[in-house]
């Protein structure tokens, strides 16, 4: 398909939001909209600059813009839907906006409401009403909409303001309005968006993910306009170098001493790690709230001493037969000098290592070491219960404590057969809040230590944590997109060093 350049009309469309739009609220109110380059450049001008060289169609038809909050983007898609309703030359024009809950819908509408009371030439075109917009001349119109996808199989859009895809619970919405643009001659879906977290089965990864595959050329669609402004995960969340690349107003918007304070409180909260890298950064994480700050963790790596023959406690988390399970041992210090030392153990299915989902390396990481693979498709207890015998005859482990949910009889063996002090250790708030506090302590601390085991550190990234009202904490493995399983581990292996919990007889211990 061919397609050529048509300046004036780009040129058009700029010229637009310079003569007749307004900003309507922060410190740019009542003043002209002067659109930035990169909305100029990398939005406005190659949306309506490039066109079909077979009809003079639009070329590109679904715009998604990814970047950092506080950048202008609704402001943006409250002018381009005023463009469309009123410049576009569509009898019976139909623009939505639609976001995650119609109170976000509205925030796009109001504004643009705000810019057509705000000048006297768009006034007289339009008729503005609570939830509307209407040029009568053309019988067009501009709305705002719910979120209930069931009632909006009727429409015909031309247009759609879709804000905050990224937080859309489901597909539903954005299926029923992209499904009815196909009678319009040349439709404009504009998705905009901050980071969101990686979820494979949502909506708003699918379309980053379909974006970033364009842009690099992986797929060739030509009607859609991927614009990403992003930092790296590797880029260091202090340089205001990396909050200019998810943020192209940057320092006007946001400003340089609201991003420095609050990229400090990212490295000083575990909590708020994953809400600034995700809102300010534009990178996607494995859930809402990061429990363990990575570069906090990272910090605790060290060197280990021999620890053959010391004394330790285990926590044993099985998984399900075809996943991964994880026995993690805490040495405790010898003296004050030394910290916790934690020794992660990991095993999968042989099917394990074929699994793709996520990017996740387990074959990289089982010709490492790290992992020990059982033959067949699910999991081989007996090959686990023969690995943990053979680390309690190179260590000193007083007990290990277990979750009974789907370890009860593998715990049986080893402690009635092999020898071993087993304690059970349920997963709820009473059981995990001190043990889970202390880790936490320890960590910020740098009071425990780790040797840089690849599979752990992608288990202390994916921990979200959950909080009942008396202010109790646990890991959330509902939270938690991707696999915890040595991170819950080695909460359990501290309550036992906490609770100093010892026994001659071997035999299965309740708590």
């Amino acid at each position: 398909m061919d397609f050529t350049y048509d300046e004036a009309a780009a040129e058009r469309a700029v010229e637009f939001f310079r003569r007749y739009l307004r900003h309507a609220k922060g410190e740019l109110a009542g003043q002209r909209f002067e659109l930035a380059e990169w909305q100029a450049n990398e939005i406005i001008r190659p949306l309506f600059g490039w066109k079909r060289t077979s009809d003079n169609t639009r070329k590109h038809r679904t715009v998604y813009v990814e970047v950092g909050r506080g950048s202008g983007k609704t402001t943006l898609a409250a002018g381009l839907a005023l463009y469309l309703l009123l410049c576009d030359g569509e009898i019976g024009g139909e623009i939505v906006s639609a976001a995650v809950d119609r109170e976000q819908a509205r925030i796009a509408f109001d504004l643009a409401r705000q810019m057509v009371e705000a000048e006297p030439a768009l006034r007289q075109r339009c008729k503005v009403y609570k939830n509307s917009i209407v040029v009568p001349s053309t019988n067009s119109v501009y709305k705002v909409l719910s979120a209930d996808a069931k009632s909006k199989h009727g429409f015909s859009c031309s247009g759609i303001i879709f804000d905050e895809v990224a937080q859309q619970p489901n597909a539903d919405l954005y299926h029923t309005l992209h499904t009815s643009t196909g009678k319009r001659l040349q439709p404009v879906e504009f998705l905009i968006t901050t980071a969101g977290i990686h979820d494979p089965e949502s909506i708003g990864w699918q379309l980053h993910s379909y974006a970033e595959q364009v842009k690099t050329g992986v797929v060739d669609d030509p009607s859609f306009l991927p614009v990403i402004f992003a930092a790296s995960p590797e880029d260091d969340i202090q340089d205001p170098e990396t909050w200019g690349k998810a943020n192209p107003n940057y320092p006007i918007s946001p400003r340089h001493d609201y991003m420095e304070a609050e990229a400090k409180k990212a490295s000083q909260q575990a909590g708020y790690y994953n809400v600034f890298v995700r809102l300010h950064l534009g990178i996607w994480t494995q859930q809402a709230t990061r429990w363990v700050n990575p570069d906090q963790w990272n910090a605790c790596e060290r060197e280990f001493p021999d620890l053959t023959g010391r004394e330790c406690y285990g926590g044993l988390d099985l998984s399900t037969t075809t996943d991964i399970s994880a026995l993690s041992l805490i040495f405790p210090p010898l003296d004050e000098s030394e910290p916790y030392f934690v020794l992660p153990f990991f095993w999968v299915p042989e099917s394990k290592l074929s699994e793709k989902r996520d990017r996740v390396p387990f074959d990289q990481w089982r010709k490492q070491g790290y992992l020990s693979v059982t033959e067949g498709d699910v999991i081989d207890y007996d090959h686990i219960r023969r690995d943990v015998t053979e680390l309690a005859a190179k260590y000193n482990i007083v007990s290990i404590a277990f979750d009974p949910w789907n370890s009860t009889q593998i715990a049986t063996q080893l402690a009635e057969q092999d020898g071993l002090n087993l304690v059970q250790h349920r997963q709820g708030f009473v059981s995990m809040n001190e043990p889970s506090k202390e880790f936490e302590r320890l960590i910020l601390s740098r009071k425990i230590a780790h040797n840089a085991n690849p599979v752990m550190r992608w288990m202390v990234n994916n921990v979200a944590i959950k909080t009942d009202p008396a202010g109790n904490i646990k890991p959330d493995k509902t939270k938690s997109t991707e696999r915890i399983d040595a991170v819950v581990a080695t909460i359990m292996a501290l309550s036992r060093v906490m609770t100093h919990a010892e026994t001659s007889e071997p035999q299965v211990y309740s708590l």
